[in-house]
Order: C-alpha cells, then structure tokens, then sequence
C-alpha cells in the first residue's frame, strides 16, 4: 500500500516508474529489465534480505543512482553499502522528490546540488 502510494506521489512529480518489487529477486529483475536512472530502496525488504544486495546490482547499471528508504539511516549495512544516499523515514512526499532531485543531481553532475531535505544524506 505504501509502494503503490509512493509510485503516485513519484508520477505526480514527473518520474516514470518503472515498477514495485517486494524483494530481492524481484527488484533485480525489473532493474535489469528497466534500466532505471533512479532506484528508490527500503533497506530491509519483506523476504528478509536487505536492499543493498539490489543496490549493487543496480549501481552495476551506467547512471543510475540509489535512494535508500529507511527508519534505521545509521544501519550499519549503510556505512560501506553501494548507493548514493539514504533518506531517514517517516519522510513527507515533499522530502522524497526532493531527495531524488538530489541524487539525480549528484549522479549527473550536471547542476548545482539542490537543497537537502530533512532526514537526508549522501553515502561514502
């Protein structure tokens, strides 16, 4: 219910979403098959394993940059995981568009880094 909120929440800003994946496997899939500019990742997914396995696969991809979503933003997986940055949970749709305006930014290196929303930092 909260994936599918957040898919329209991303469409109403103006991204193109390309799916929702439960876990792991899924989420590989559909990268692959997708090739995302950006990927949106809870830290820990319903089969247990964590988003970081769908990062690096994701990372692996030219250009796209990863957003973890999580309520643990100092976990250590995140410390040395591949991605671009973690956004703190609870968030408002607001923080969210403007933490992917981030990542797009920092992945693309093409314009000034927008404003950090709150709950938000860069990895590495």
């Amino acid at each position: 219910m909260i994936a599918d909120y957040l898919e329209d929440v991303l469409n109403e800003a103006g991204y193109d979403v390309c799916g929702i994946a439960g876990d792991v496997d899924a989420a590989i899939l559909l990268g692959k098959t997708c090739n995302p500019d950006l990927g949106l990742i809870d830290l820990r997914l319903a089969d247990g394993r964590f988003g970081t396995e769908v990062a690096a696969a994701l990372c692996a991809l030219p250009g796209c940059g990863v957003l973890y979503s999580t309520g643990n933003p100092d976990h250590a997986l995140l410390h040395n995981a591949v991605g671009t940055a973690v956004l703190a949970k609870p968030y408002t749709p607001e923080a969210l568009v403007a933490a992917l305006r981030v990542v797009r930014a920092h992945i693309t290196q093409d314009s000034p880094m927008p404003g950090q929303p709150k709950g938000f930092r860069l990895l590495h």
